[in-house]
C-alpha cells in the first residue's frame, strides 16, 4: 500500500511550509496549503506525495483529490530553463530527458509548490494551474468540450432563425466578430448584409479573422459566365449541389462569397442544404446507406489550369467522413469531381450508386434545400466541410450579367481567432 502522512498543526497563516526526506518518496508527507482557481479561494488542504504511482496526490477543499504523475510535471516544469514563457513553448531538450523522475525536497505556498528534483533542478507549479489540468477523466472531457466544435443541424423550416450580419460590424466590432464566428462554427452558413460594392470585400472579411486561404483558383475568384468556362460554376448552367475543392487533403473550411451584380431575371438562385443534416438523418433512418457512404473511398480529381496555372489534384476519401469517436466532421461531393477511376470491389459498385442516389434525393429535398436570390452587397458565408450549395440557372447565350466573388478561410485560423477573441473579450 502506498504510504501517506499528514501534517496536522500547520495553520492557516502558515505562508511556506518545507518537507524534506532521505528516501525520495516514502517520507513525503501531505501538506496543508491554500488553493487559488476560478478566482475562488479555497480553504487548507493537504499536499502530498503517493510513493507507489510516482505521482503528485493533491487533495482540494471539496474533497477531490487529484494525482500528477513525477514525469509529466518535470516534462511540464515552467521555468525559464524549461519553457519559453514569450513563445508559450517547452524547450526542454526530450534526448537528455530522463523518464524516471525523483523527489529531493518538497515546498509549498499559498498559491504553489515547489519541487526540487533528485537532479538539483527546481520546479514550481501554481495550483489554479495544476487544477486546469486534472487526470480525472470528467474533468478532461469537461475541457475537450472547450475545444471540440459543436455543431446544430437545420432543414429548411428553421434556417430562417440563423442570425444576420452586418458587414461593417463585423468589420469593426470585435464582439461581432466573434459573433459571426461562433454562429458560423455552430450552424455552418450566416448572411452578412451591406457590404460595400466593389471587388475584394472577401479578402478584406478574410484578412479581418486571418488570412486568405489561396488554391488554385487564386486567392480572390470571379464566379461569372463566360465563353470556354474551365469549370462548371462559370456557365449559365444548373449548378448542382456540392461542396468545393473535395479533391484537396486538407481543404478550405470556410467559404465567402460576395454578390456584385444578380442577374435581373428569373434564376441564379442559391441553394443550400446542412450536408451534416442530411448523414444524421441516413444514420437514423438508413444504416445502411450511411455505412457504404463512410466506408466507401471515391476519387475525387480536378484537372485543368486558370489563369496560366496548370494542376491536376487528386484526394481519396469517402463521401460523409467521421472523427474517432464517429462524429460527422466533412462532406465530400461534387459531382463534376468524382473520377471515374473506382477503387471499390466490383459487387459493391451498384450498392454504392443507390446509397450516393439515396444521399442526393435527400439532400434536395424540399424539406431540407434553401433556395434565396442574393442581392448585391449580401454575401454567404459557410462551412466548406459542411453546407452543400449550388445554383440554379439563369439567361442563356452568355446573356444576362451574375457575378459572385469568392475566397477560402482555414478554420484552424478561424478557431485560433475565436480563443483570441475570447481570451480579450471575456477573459476566457
Amino acid at each position: 500500500m502506498a504510504a501517506k502522512y499528514f501534517i496536522r498543526n500547520i495553520t492557516a497563516g502558515l505562508s511556506r511550509a518545507t518537507v524534506s526526506s532521505q528516501n525520495a518518496f516514502k517520507r513525503f508527507p501531505l501538506i496543508t496549503n491554500f488553493l487559488l482557481t476560478n478566482r475562488q479561494v479555497f480553504t487548507a488542504c493537504p499536499v502530498g506525495i503517493e510513493d507507489k504511482h510516482n505521482r503528485l496526490v493533491v487533495h482540494w477543499k471539496e474533497s477531490l483529490t487529484d494525482e500528477y504523475p513525477l514525469v509529466w510535471l518535470r516534462d511540464n516544469c515552467q521555468c525559464s530553463a524549461c519553457f519559453n514563457q514569450s513563445s508559450q513553448s517547452r524547450t526542454i531538450n526530450f534526448s537528455q530527458f530522463q523518464l524516471n523522475q525523483t523527489l529531493r525536497h518538497l515546498a509549498i505556498s499559498d498559491n504553489n509548490v515547489e519541487i526540487h528534483w533528485e537532479d538539483g533542478h527546481k520546479s514550481a507549479y501554481d495550483f489554479k494551474w495544476l487544477r486546469q489540468r486534472s487526470f480525472h477523466q470528467k474533468e478532461q472531457q469537461n475541457w475537450l468540450k472547450t475545444n471540440k466544435e459543436l455543431y446544430k443541424t437545420w432543414d429548411a423550416d428553421c434556417f430562417k432563425r440563423i442570425p444576420v450580419f452586418d458587414f461593417k460590424g463585423v468589420m469593426q466590432e470585435d464582439n461581432i466578430l466573434l459573433d459571426w464566428l461562433e454562429t458560423l462554427g455552430v450552424w455552418g452558413v450566416c448572411l452578412i448584409k451591406n457590404a460595400p460594392h466593389g471587388l475584394g470585400q472577401v479578402g478584406s472579411l478574410a484578412k479581418r479573422v486571418a488570412f486568405v486561404r489561396k488554391t488554385h483558383y487564386g486567392e480572390e475568384f470571379s464566379v461569372q459566365a463566360k465563353a470556354d468556362a474551365t469549370n462548371v460554376a462559370y456557365t449559365q448552367g444548373h449548378l448542382q449541389l456540392h461542396t468545393d475543392l473535395p479533391y484537396y487533403e486538407y481543404k478550405p473550411g470556410i467559404n465567402l462569397l460576395h454578390c456584385h451584380i444578380q442577374y435581373n431575371g428569373n434564376g441564379g438562385n442559391s441553394l443550400l442544404t446542412d450536408g451534416f443534416k442530411i448523414a444524421e438523418k441516413l444514420r437514423e433512418n438508413d444504416p445502411e446507406t450511411y455505412k457504404y457512404l463512410v466506408e466507401t473511398k471515391v476519387t475525387w480529381s480536378d484537372i485543368g489550369q486558370e489563369n496560366g496555372n496548370h494542376f491536376h489534384k487528386i484526394h481519396h476519401a469517402p463521401v460523409i467522413c467521421e472523427s474517432d469517436d464517429g462524429t460527422i466532421r466533412r462532406i465530400n461531393y461534387s459531382q463534376p469531381q468524382r473520377d471515374s477511376h473506382m477503387v471499390v470491389p466490383i459487387d459493391q459498385v451498384e450498392k454504392w450508386y443507390r446509397a450516393l442516389k439515396n444521399f442526393y434525393d435527400l439532400a434536395t429535398d424540399a424539406r431540407y434545400l434553401i433556395e434565396f436570390k442574393l442581392k448585391p452587397g449580401e454575401m454567404v458565408t459557410f462551412d466548406n466541410l459542411r453546407i452543400l450549395h449550388g445554383r440554379t440557372a439563369f439567361g442563356e447565350n452568355l446573356k444576362g450579367e451574375r457575378h459572385v466573388q469568392g475566397a477560402y478561410l482555414d478554420w484552424d485560423e478561424a478557431r485560433s481567432r475565436i480563443r483570441v477573441l475570447k481570451t480579450k473579450l471575456l477573459g476566457n
